[in-house]
């Protein structure tokens, strides 16, 4: 299970997405977050926008669903050619079949959890999906501070994960920097989403790759 670098372009230039991609070329996978001003308080991008980044990114895409009724929409990011899509288990309503479905169309399955959301009533289906998104801020806007007490729930669904025997990465989106990625990674994550923390930085292509020495420093990493 390796350290997974995938920065969010929520933080990038929307008119100059192309562009912002190709300044993470060296990153494992480019996060898309996909909000509908329902589900979270924003609204960023769709299907069609998705659909032409799938096309121009030089690397795999990991799409975000913080939508309502991804049960309908979220087949069509897969068909789109996303390579990891990943839905709110608060928003949907039969999750094991909405990811059979990713599954059988060639993505990834994300299971998706806000801050809040316990991790215990979703232990028994972790071999339906391949990815457990713990979100580390309340979804909805980049910029905001880490959560600390999300680090138990990662630790508890890394345990899970190890004691079921399971290859099922655990993904953090929220507050990643430098600052907070070794406890983050110490507590057992190995995807981590940074948005602010790479465009923001002088050098985005470094930046990436000094997150990754840092999550690769701790223990649970190997």
């Amino acid at each position: 299970m390796g350290v997974l670098i995938n920065p969010s372009i929520l933080s990038a230039d929307f008119a100059n997405l192309e562009r912002d991609l190709g300044v993470i070329a060296n990153a494992d996978y480019a996060h898309v977050d996909v909000m509908d001003n329902h589900f979270v308080p924003n609204l960023t991008i769709g299907l069609s926008v998705v659909e032409r980044l799938v096309q121009v990114c030089p690397i795999p895409i990991d799409t975000h669903l913080m939508i309502e009724n991804p049960d309908r929409w979220a087949p069509g990011f897969a068909e789109a050619g996303a390579a990891s899509v990943t839905f709110h288990a608060e928003a949907a309503q039969a999750p094991v079949r909405l990811a059979r479905e990713l599954r059988r169309l060639g993505a990834r399955a994300g299971l998706a959890l806000k801050p809040a959301t316990p991790v215990e009533p979703f232990l028994d289906l972790l071999s339906e999906i391949d990815m457990l998104l713990v979100m580390t801020v309340e979804p909805g806007f980049g910029g905001q501070s880490f959560i600390e007490g999300t680090l138990p729930k990662i630790r508890r669904a890394r345990a899970a994960i190890s004691e079921a025997g399971l290859d099922v990465w655990v993904q953090v989106d929220g507050g990643v920097s430098r600052t907070t990625i070794e406890r983050i990674a110490d507590a057992g994550a190995n995807v981590f989403v940074a948005g602010s923390a790479v465009y923001g930085a002088d050098n985005p292509a470094a930046e990436i790759e000094s997150l990754r020495t840092l999550a690769n420093a701790t223990p649970h990493s190997h």
